[in-house]
């Protein structure tokens, strides 16, 4: 939400049911290594998640799906699935989205926050230190007015 890292269009503030956001995917690339997984947020089964939703525009469609791929399937643990969202004006629309996989073996499922917290402060990936992604995420979230009582319980802890 805060770092989509593709030119799009506009974007709004949508809501999908049937998925919420958890920090329950072991991160060994961008936020953690294999010997030292870091956490990453995932749309997991169940629930509802309000978020962001970016409109690309037609001749940047492919090129964006690409680097979406790229980016988030480079060890399979998100499934991609297209899904009903609702944005904010009320319009349906169909979006790209990326599915924790409960099968794969960086699936972390539900961790305690004393256990989040510790796997985090340390994590650090390609794209950077594992603290800062929470942090990022939160303020985003808090910026659209959206509360995740779970990313703030993990954020204090951090602190």
């Amino acid at each position: 939400m805060w770092n989509p890292g593709f030119d799009f269009v506009s974007h709004s503030t949508a809501r999908m049911n049937g998925l919420h956001r958890a920090p329950c995917i072991y991160s060994w690339v961008h936020r953690g290594t294999r010997e030292y997984p870091g956490i990453v947020l995932g749309l997991d089964l169940g629930g509802a998640c309000t978020g962001t939703a970016f409109q690309v525009a037609a001749d940047k469609r492919h090129s964006t799906i690409d680097y979406l791929r790229e980016r988030e399937l480079v060890t399979d643990v998100y499934l991609e699935t297209w899904r009903q969202i609702q944005l904010r004006d009320g319009r349906r629309v169909t979006a790209l989205t990326y599915r924790a996989d409960t099968r794969h073996e960086q699936y972390a499922g539900r961790l305690d926050t004393t256990t989040l917290a510790r796997r985090i402060s340390n994590a650090k990936g390609k794209s950077g230190d594992n603290c800062s992604y929470f942090r990022e995420t939160l303020a985003q979230l808090h910026r659209m007015g959206i509360r995740d009582r779970k990313l703030e319980s993990v954020v204090e802890a951090l602190a």
